[in-house]
């Protein structure tokens, strides 16, 4: 029971924390978050036993702004922009031996990789031109040292992490297109499941707040975010799942540099709401494995990017 309840409480660490903009509100219309993303099954667990888990995550995110709004990237301003991003992640998480009490501990590693197309109109409203960019590179880097779970009970769980997100990926100030945002991110976090097993329902919660460093090559400083995804998941006998989820990120005050001043501060926010469906099965009979996929487009948004067409899959095997 611990295993599978454990399993994929690295994938709210990785996720929350996600970044699918190439340099995509905050500069480029996105920053880290992508709305619906952050939430998994089992997000406040952290196991009593020791073990290791890897998951691979693929996310496919196609947005915009229209252009009526004026949109930061590259140091410039662009009449509305496009993003189209292809996403994949590898993590590795290990839990330690710490003992059956109420407080258990984990630490994550996080591998991004990034395809990304942009395209934007820059000049001014008579004379512009739309210019397109791809990007494809290893993106920046994310871990988090400690993760601290605490039982409740055997069916209400919530863990506490700092995920930190490393300028890594190549960065180029003059690009539309970036395998990186050429800052550090620390994003406190917090984690909360509620398990009915009378009902077999489940409920989680993830929320954080996302602090940025500036970007030193455009002097851009986006504000903190704070973000938030609700899970409601109905389980079968048979390993299938199927749930709603409702995601938001809200900017917690004014982008500053000289291009955010130009644009008001540039502050945004969105709101998701999608279905996923979930399986879990075991491999060899013994290690847990699970899957997941999902379908979360953007309800509303507020210069951020507007997504119709915004995938996530997941595959998480326990050792």
């Amino acid at each position: 029971m611990a295993k599978r309840r454990f399993k994929t409480l690295l994938l709210c660490v990785a996720m929350q924390g996600l970044s699918c903009a190439p340099a995509l509100a905050v500069e480029g219309g996105l920053g880290r978050p992508i709305s619906g993303t952050g939430v998994q099954p089992d997000a406040g667990v952290v196991s009593p036993s020791p073990m290791v888990a890897v998951n691979f995550a693929e996310i496919y995110f196609d947005g915009s702004i229209g252009g009526s709004k004026s949109v930061p990237i590259a140091g410039k301003t662009s009449l509305g922009l496009d993003g189209e991003i292809a996403f994949t992640l590898a993590t590795i998480l290990k839990t330690w031996d710490t003992g059956t009490g109420n407080w258990n501990f984990a630490s994550s590693f996080t591998l991004p990789y990034i395809w990304t197309k942009v395209s934007a109109t820059l000049g001014t409203d008579r004379r512009s031109a739309t210019t397109s960019q791809n990007a494809s590179n290893l993106f920046d880097i994310s871990f988090t040292p400690l993760i601290a779970g605490y039982h409740f009970s055997k069916t209400e769980h919530i863990a506490f992490s700092v995920n930190v997100w490393a300028p890594t990926g190549r960065y180029d100030p003059n690009a539309l297109a970036n395998p990186s945002l050429n800052n550090w991110t620390f994003i406190p976090q917090v984690a909360y499941t509620k398990i009915l097993p009378a009902y077999d329902l489940e409920f989680d919660v993830v929320a954080g707040v996302q602090f940025y460093t500036r970007n030193t090559a455009t002097n851009y400083q986006n504000a903190p975010l704070f973000t938030l995804d609700v899970m409601g998941l109905k389980r079968f006998s048979n390993g299938l799942g199927v749930g709603l989820i409702v995601g938001t990120v809200q900017q917690l005050g004014n982008d500053s540099g000289p291009t955010a001043d130009q644009l008001n501060g540039f502050r945004g926010h969105d709101i998701a709401l999608g279905p996923i469906v979930t399986y879990d099965t075991k491999l060899d009979g013994k290690h847990p494995l699970s899957f997941s996929a999902r379908w979360v487009p953007t309800v509303t948004s507020t210069n951020r990017l507007n997504s119709t067409a915004t995938f996530m899959a997941t595959a998480t095997l326990i050792f």
